[in-house]
């Protein structure tokens, strides 16, 4: 007897993963990246400095911006030190975020919601990945009625 295929959110789990499950994926890494986008823009502006001048300076900004630190990090996995003006780091922190692959946004996402809730839970959470710090999505499966849609 076939082992039965878990089901979330209506998508049967598959290794290699279907095409339902990329569009899927795809969908939700674009939850995922508006909502790093937006708290990285919204800790940039809270700054209040000019960007294209003033030096990613990470003891400073610990102190004052710990949050835009935190968001780095966890997208860049390195730091910056002198030599680096705010703006430039905010472009890499850009190219960085929207060539991330699927799976490192889920483990990512993943940290980045468990950690004082840095960014927002999602709709859905992704599938067909093995292990998540914790379930970001906000839906469960008791949610999927027409009207949650």
């Amino acid at each position: 007897m076939p082992k039965e295929l878990e089901t979330k959110y209506g998508i049967q789990i598959t290794k290699p993963f279907s095409k339902e499950m990329y569009d899927h994926n795809d969908m939700c890494a674009t939850e995922m990246k508006n909502n790093i986008r937006n708290a990285w823009d919204k800790e940039i502006e809270l700054t209040g400095v000019d960007i294209d001048i003033e030096e990613w300076d990470e003891d400073l900004l610990k102190e004052h911006s710990p949050i835009l630190v935190r968001l780095q990090k966890n997208v860049m996995y390195s730091g910056y030190g002198m030599g680096y003006t705010i703006d430039m780091v905010n472009e890499e922190f850009k190219k960085e975020l929207d060539t991330m692959a699927n799976w490192q946004l889920h483990e990512t996402y993943s940290y980045m919601s468990f950690d004082n809730n840095l960014v927002p839970r999602t709709r859905f959470m992704m599938l067909g990945f093995g292990w998540e710090k914790h379930d970001y999505s906000y839906c469960q499966e008791q949610d999927l009625s027409p009207a949650c849609s």
